[in-house]
């Protein structure tokens, strides 16, 4: 008879470096939707700063897109 347990081990242990993975990329959507949702709100507050608003947003977006990808190449090679 097979226990659960002994069903699940070989799939969780195949999974493990996926989680990670999962993880970074959630990360970087979260970043990206907060930098998005924060320039929104300050455009919205003062119109005549959009360029500066604009610049920054594009530079948080674009650092938490670059961490994601260096920490997911970084995890991929292992």
């Amino acid at each position: 008879m097979m226990l659960a347990a002994d069903a699940v081990l070989p799939v969780i242990q195949t999974l493990h470096g996926n989680v990670g993975v999962g993880l970074v990329g959630a990360g970087a959507a979260i970043g990206i939707g907060l930098a998005g949702f924060g320039a929104a709100l300050a455009t919205g507050r003062n119109p005549g700063a959009f360029g500066k608003i604009f610049t920054t947003a594009i530079l948080a977006m674009a650092l938490s897109e670059g961490l994601a990808m260096l920490v997911y190449f970084v995890l991929a090679n292992k």
